[in-house]
């Protein structure tokens, strides 16, 4: 090995500097790192320490990569493993990182500077929508930092970065504790609001496809259902396409976003007969509209066959619920009501996650089972039985 080379400097300082070999950048371009101290001595120590974790595959190379320009080779790293609408939602989770950390670079960013930027953004993150400088709801915040942390982490695992630091980086206490008493948590209907929402929307045309919501079907898989996947004398749907939004704009059509969301169920008397009338609905519209009908083998249709998309679905859900007199829910939150129906109507877990396409029925309980005051009467009830039946009022 080359002995280092005696060099002076400008102001007549005598220095030692040698070159080693540091392997290949994340993009196969020949790494070599210059070694310049004071004395051979510090420079061949440093360059034993070098080689010695190149060869034991722990040796961080310099990099002039930037957070942003990390982050940009992540997610096309993440193309491989997830859904063109889960990078699009990445995307949008890494906006907040981007536009804070991104100009830092990759190896000097620290735990405190991401800890500062959490802390910023919880107080005034807010991008788009509400006033400017508003406070970002702390679980918006915790989901960003989670995908900040996983792109971090695969830094670690491509040797860029000796460790992740934002590994132990939370949202504070007391921004959770604010955050849960100044921000309105929206609810699930209950039982009462499904079922006054159920019984004012009868004679709606679009009846069917929304008791479909009410019986625990995502949005997209609404929107995705087609006539071929049900079967009106067996009495059974199918549930294996999707129709779902990228950006509130585009349409993307797909199989189940898991193994488990691909599911045939039986379907509920109500929701059976529903179906029946509107498919002899739509085939009066269709003799009505003639050439102008387009038969496109959705259930979810307009008068003239055209597919609704979720976002159609969810506004015309909206001024059905106006209509109603109810508080407005997302359809979304609707399968978190029939959930916890099913939850509180004792279906055996097994049952309650295979309805919901969910692999197990931790996950489905955790996320969408929400007890109301209402449900808990039951246990209530006990609780006098407990305690000797129901007590006399006093005199």
């Amino acid at each position: 090995m080359a002995e280092p080379k005696r060099i002076v400097l400008r102001d007549g300082t005598v220095r030692y500097r040698t070159v080693v070999d540091a392997g290949t950048d994340e993009n196969g371009k020949r790494v070599q790192i210059t070694i310049t101290r004071d004395t051979k001595t510090e420079v061949k120590n440093e360059r034993d320490r070098i080689s010695h974790q190149r060869a034991a595959g722990t040796l961080i190379a310099p990099s002039k990569l930037t957070v942003a320009g990390w982050l940009d080779q992540w997610l096309e790293y993440k193309r491989r493993d997830v859904e063109e609408t889960s990078i699009s939602t990445y995307r949008l989770n890494l906006l907040h990182p981007r536009e804070r950390l991104g100009h830092i670079r990759l190896q000097e960013l620290t735990e405190d500077q991401v800890q500062k930027f959490v802390d910023e953004m919880v107080a005034s993150g807010r991008r788009t929508g509400g006033k400017p400088g508003t406070k970002l709801a702390v679980s918006t915040s915790t989901v960003i930092l989670n995908r900040l942390r996983q792109a971090l982490d695969r830094a670690v695992v491509r040797k860029l970065i000796p460790s992740n630091p934002a590994q132990y980086v939370r949202v504070s206490l007391a921004d959770k504790k604010a955050d849960k008493r100044d921000r309105p948590k929206s609810r699930p209907w209950s039982v009462a609001e499904v079922q006054k929402f159920v019984k004012g929307i009868e004679q709606d045309r679009l009846y069917a496809p929304l008791l479909l919501s009410l019986m625990g079907l995502r949005p997209a898989e609404v929107c995705g259902q087609r006539w071929s996947d049900i079967d009106l004398k067996a009495g059974t749907v199918d549930i294996a396409n999707t129709r779902t939004m990228i950006g509130n704009v585009r349409v993307l059509e797909k199989d189940t976003k898991t193994a488990s969301g691909e599911r045939a169920l039986p379907l509920p008397q109500g929701p059976l007969e529903a179906l029946k009338r509107f498919r002899a609905q739509q085939a009066r519209e269709r003799l009505a509209a003639g050439e102008g009908y387009t038969d496109t083998g959705y259930v979810a249709v307009n008068e003239l066959g055209i597919a609704l998309n979720t976002r159609q679905l969810r506004e015309y859900a909206y001024k059905l619920m106006d209509t109603t007199g109810l508080r407005r829910v997302r359809l979304y939150d609707a399968r978190h009501s029939c959930l916890t129906y099913l939850a509180v109507s004792g279906v055996p877990d097994v049952v309650l996650a295979a309805w919901a396409g969910h692999t197990n029925a931790t996950f489905t309980k955790k996320r969408y089972v929400h007890p109301g005051v209402e449900d808990l009467r039951s246990a209530a009830t006990a609780w006098d039985a407990f305690h000797g039946g129901a007590q006399k009022p006093s005199v």
